[in-house]
Parts: structure tokens; sequence; C-alpha cells
């Protein structure tokens, strides 16, 4: 009888060691290492020699930023509440902060797998985006009423995000069903429709639905403009997470799909279980990558006249003592926006590894 042979994989090198060969296997290397690392090293002293060594954080001690080569943190201390919350009324920040917290906490909570049915996911972000709207706009259990013209900062970034996720999102997936359709004319049409607002920048979207729409449509089917900004950005959201779920639906083998109908699964059925589960963990990096990209674009809204976080910051500078320290507000704005971004890249790198997309 033939003894069975066993193949014995070589020991793989360690950490250190691959850093070693790939960053000293050469002179060359070793050279162009060191440099890098020095150069790096520099520069992360003078950040920190500038943000936080040298720098001033007290608003009364504005004039020492002036004898100072470090940050002057004093703009932000006197200024925080008009960059988060632009033009709301300062007596009612505190309604501004709850609902940011709330619009939050219900982002934090949709990530934990118990929400993941179409059920408690939407009722979760129906009552979330339900309270953080109620606080914003008020007029009910004696809070007062503010209109959408007033509300700014950190709360309108997070408002609009939230809300072209929440219209955006369902849209995409009757977008690309419909764009799949077996019926010629739903799928050409709705392919037209696609293709059209991909082609258009979502500025021309934006400024048609703030300055043209009012002209062509009447009074009482206008809305406020805010909620017309919305809308076309939704729709713009939507046209491209379409195409990510679409991609995703191709790549799932038809004989799934064909096994559904010999079980005796109708179409929803076979929709709602077998293909969206696994289009969109096929698409998953793309559709992160799209509200990654939503996030940062609603800085745009500031060139039709809304005073998000962007505008926010620049009115927070633009008086005169505070005008030389605009470096530090937009520093300020940047940590912001890196820590919404970076959290949602990084949550959609944990789902990446738990569902083991793209791996055998």
């Amino acid at each position: 009888m033939s003894e069975a042979v066993i193949i014995q994989r070589p020991p793989q090198p360690g950490l250190f060691s691959r850093w070693r060969r790939n960053l000293f296997g050469s002179p060359l290397d070793c050279m162009v290492t060191i440099v890098c690392i020095a150069l790096l090293a520099w520069l992360l002293y003078r950040f920190i020699d500038w943000a936080f060594i040298s720098s001033i954080w007290a608003k009364e001690d504005e004039p020492l930023c002036r004898e100072t080569h470090g940050a002057c943190w004093s703009v932000i201390d006197a200024r925080h509440r008009i960059i988060l919350f632009g033009l709301f009324p300062f007596e009612e920040h505190w309604r501004s902060t709850l609902a940011c917290v709330v619009m939050i906490a219900t982002m934090v909570a949709s990530c934990f797998s118990w929400f993941w049915s179409t059920m408690r996911i939407s009722l979760l972000w129906i009552c979330g985006f339900g309270l953080f709207y109620l606080l914003m706009r008020g007029g009910v259990l004696g809070m007062t009423d503010i209109t959408p013209e007033r509300w700014g900062g950190l709360a309108l970034t997070i408002f609009i995000f939230a809300s072209v996720s929440i219209i955006g999102m369902p849209l995409s997936v009757v977008l690309a069903l419909a764009r799949r359709s077996k019926l010629p004319g739903i799928a050409k049409l709705t392919g037209l429709f696609i293709d059209l607002f991909r082609s258009l920048p979502l500025l021309t979207i934006l400024f048609t639905a703030a300055v043209i729409t009012p002209f062509l449509l009447p009074g009482w089917l206008q809305g406020d403009k805010l909620y017309r900004v919305i809308a076309g950005f939704a729709i713009f959201f939507a046209c491209y997470q379409a195409e990510n779920i679409r991609a995703g639906l191709q790549a799932i083998p038809s004989g799934q799909d064909e096994a559904g109908l010999t079980l005796g699964l109708n179409y929803w059925q076979r929709v709602t279980r077998i293909q969206l589960p696994q289009a969109f963990r096929n698409s998953l990096p793309a559709i992160v990558n799209q509200f990654v990209i939503t996030f940062k674009e609603t800085s745009i809204v500031t060139i039709v006249g809304f005073f998000e976080i962007l505008a926010s910051g620049h009115a927070a500078y633009g008086t005169g003592e505070w005008t030389p320290h605009y470096i530090e507000v937009y520093v300020f704005i940047a940590a912001i926006y890196f820590i919404f971004v970076f959290s949602l890249s990084r949550y959609g790198a944990y789902l990446e590894k738990k569902l083991r997309v793209g791996r055998g």
C-alpha cells in the first residue's frame, strides 16, 4: 500500500522579516527608506508643535496668537457654535445638538446585525429621522417653529445626508430592478433615466432644483427649496447606487434564480431572499464608497445658498479679528469630515471581512 505524501508549506516570513526585505533590501532601498522616515518624522514634529505645543486655545488669549507660530484654536473656542449650528437660534442650540446625537445614534444602531431586516431597519430610520426632524423643526410640545432657512452647520449636513440616504437607497433598488426588467419598455426608459442623471454634474442638478424648478411647477407643488434640493440630490445618488446594485445582481449565477423558480418562489420572494442579499454583498465596496462620496458632496449645497458646515466655517472667520485664523477653522471642519468618513469606511471594511467579500 502506497503511503500518503504530506506536502509541507515552507514557513512564512514574519512581519519584521518582510519589512527588512522590502525596505532595506539594497543600499538604495535603505537610503530611500531613511530619507522618507526622517521627512515624515520632521513633518509629524512640525504638526504636533503647531497644533498642540505652541498653540493658543482660549478665546481670551487671541492677542497671543500674533506672538506665536502655533495654531490659534481660540477661533474654535469663540466661534464653534457658528460652525456647528449655523443660523440656528442661539437659545435653541440644545435642540440641534440633541437632533445630531439622535441621528448619529440611529446610524450607529443600524450597523448592528440585529437591525438587518426590512421591518427593523425601516422602523429604526423612520423613528430616528422623525425625531431628528421634530427637534430641528419644532412647532410642537412647546418648541419654537424654526423653518429650514434657519438651519445650518453640522446639523444641516447630517440632515441632508440622512435624507438623501433614506430617499435614495430604496429608489436605487427600484431603479436597478426596473433596468433589469424583462419588459423592454421599462428597461429602456429606466436606463435612459439613469444615464441622463449620471451624465449631469451634481451642481447642475442642485441648481436646477433650487432655482429653475419653481418656474416650471405650480406654487402648491414647489415646496421648500431645501426639500427640492434634497430630492434632486437623492435622485442623483439613486442613479449611481442603482448601477452598483445592478452590477451585484449581474454577478449572481442565473442558476440560483432558476432554483428559486423550481422551489415555487414568486418574483418578489426570489428578489428579496435570493437576489438582493447577494447583490448587496457583491457590491458592498462600491455601495459604501457611494455613501462616503455623498457625505462629502453635501458641501456642494453651499453653492445654492445653504448654510451647511463649510459655509458656517467661512462665516466663523469672516469677522475682522478672526480672519487670519482660517486655517484652524478648516482643519477643525476637516477633522469632523474625517471622523464621519473614516468611521464609515472602516465599517465597510469590517463588513467586507465579515461577509468575505472578494474572497474565494
